[in-house]
């Protein structure tokens, strides 16, 4: 997916190669879980939201990459806020089967209006814990009942380098791993 332009430097020996650009919303990815007793799939679907990343392009140069803005400035540090957009939906969008089973005392409605989220920050070996900052409801009002929750989950991540790792979890209302999502810019 990730074709490569190949530039040669003058002198060096070296080509720069660049990707393309990363765009906003991004797919971050999914996964289909069968909720117990009832015997419900959920589908949970993430994408990644953040309009600050539009248009930033990974370039390497041998076994050095970094990361250039499109006006070419070299960019250090995630933005600031950053958002994922998660989908749970009772309906069957998706053709895969449910890869993983949870049991919960709540109806299959319910659970969609309870789900928890945490951002995973890796550095390294060192990982940190972000609680969002807000999360949303988006499109149907929570009040009405309805079979697909649409949710903003914003994020302050304050300081993050480009070469660090994120990963959203989505919790259960039990506060079980249901899935997660990474994304990274380097």
């Amino acid at each position: 997916m990730l074709l490569a332009l190949v530039m040669p430097l003058s002198g060096t020996g070296q080509s720069l190669q660049s990707a393309y650009p990363f765009h906003s919303p991004a797919p971050a990815g999914y996964q289909v879980i069968m909720l117990l007793p009832w015997h419900s799939q959920v589908s949970i679907l993430g994408l990644v939201e953040c309009r600050e990343i539009e248009g930033l392009q990974r370039i390497s140069r041998g076994n050095k990459a970094f990361l250039i803005s499109p006006d070419g400035a070299r960019v250090e540090e995630y933005p600031r806020e950053f958002n994922f957009r998660v989908t749970a939906t009772l309906r069957k969008t998706l053709l895969d089967p449910p890869s993983e089973s949870v049991t919960t005392t709540f109806i299959p409605q319910q659970f969609l209006m309870k789900l928890r989220y945490k951002l995973k920050v890796y550095r390294g070996l060192e990982r940190r814990v972000l609680f969002p900052q807000s999360v949303k409801i988006i499109g149907v009002p929570a009040d009405l009942p309805y079979d697909e929750r649409v949710y903003r989950v914003k994020f302050d991540v304050d300081n993050l380098a480009v070469t660090d790792r994120m990963v959203l979890e989505v919790l259960s209302p039990q506060d079980e791993l249901l899935t997660h999502f990474s994304f990274g810019l380097l």
